[in-house]
């Protein structure tokens, strides 16, 4: 009884695992649309944003967040401004375009607001 026991918690684990690497490639966007909707940021604290507010759960390489970045400003959901860096080159500061706080809002309201309603939250809880 203790093997099976063992075989379902580790089965568990690793289906857990796959499920939120999944959900976490999945809620990225939001979280860099969170951390621009706080104000403009440069790449390290968008990094820094994610980390926290997400309280660890949530980690990007500096790399990753360029490569969405550039997507994002490609489609005019982001822009940046530059500005003079601290005793090095100048930095990027990103910011959500209108129609990236739009398009934010709207995600919010289709696909977060929901959770929130008395029905789901007693699923939840």
């Amino acid at each position: 009884m203790m093997r099976t026991s063992m075989k379902q918690t580790n089965k568990t684990q690793e289906l857990l695992s796959a499920w939120e690497d999944t959900y976490k490639k999945g809620q990225l966007t939001l979280w860099i649309f969170l951390a621009l909707k706080d104000g403009k940021k440069y790449v390290d604290e968008i990094r820094e944003f994610v980390q926290e507010q997400s309280e660890e759960t949530m980690s990007c390489e500096s790399q990753s967040l360029y490569r969405n970045l550039r997507k994002y400003q490609h489609v005019g959901v982001v822009d940046f401004e530059t500005r003079e860096g601290n005793k090095g080159p100048d930095r990027k500061y990103y910011y959500l375009t209108d129609v990236g706080s739009e398009l934010l809002e709207t995600f919010i309201k289709r696909n977060i607001n929901l959770f929130f309603n008395d029905r789901i939250q007693k699923l939840i809880k």
